[in-house]
């Protein structure tokens, strides 16, 4: 039963790291239209990025607060079992979380065609250089694509 509740446990831990790429699509992301405008590299930075959620807390806690509820005979020991289990279910939840969640990523400063300057920071799966031409699409999600066009 133990190893079920990890196992269970890990599985939605690994479940909350989100998709953040360039190339990252949802499916609801199909078939709508975005909008883009041409650009340009000024500068790229490498960054981590980490999660909001905090479901691992949330799953590390009732995980912990299950298992803790099995330590002991009396009530009395079960309870306190589940309380300091949960409370220790999680902190580890929420560290476990952090590093299983936590991304690479680029902050890129691209230059519009009119003159403005934005900043976008995504996933680590598409690398521009200072330089390169480039599109940003825009709309749900913004995201900087390479160009070729021009």
């Amino acid at each position: 039963m133990k190893k079920l509740a990890i196992l269970i446990a890990l599985f939605a831990l690994g479940a909350c790291k989100s998709d953040i790429g360039a190339n990252e699509y949802s499916t609801a992301s199909v078939g709508k239209a975005t909008e883009a405008q041409r650009c340009r590299v000024l500068s790229t930075r490498k960054v981590r990025v980490a999660s909001d959620n905090k479901g691992g807390a949330l799953v590390g806690a009732a995980a912990g607060g299950v298992g803790g509820s099995m330590i002991g005979g009396t009530d009395a020991a079960h309870i306190l079992g589940a309380i300091g289990g949960a409370v220790v279910g999680g902190m580890a939840g929420d560290a476990a979380q952090g590093v299983l969640s936590e991304q690479g990523g680029y902050e890129y400063v691209v230059e519009l065609n009119s003159g403005k300057v934005i900043t976008v920071t995504q996933g680590d799966d598409v690398l521009l250089v200072p330089g390169d031409r480039c599109m940003l699409l825009y709309g749900s999600r913004s995201r900087i694509i390479p160009y070729s066009g021009y």
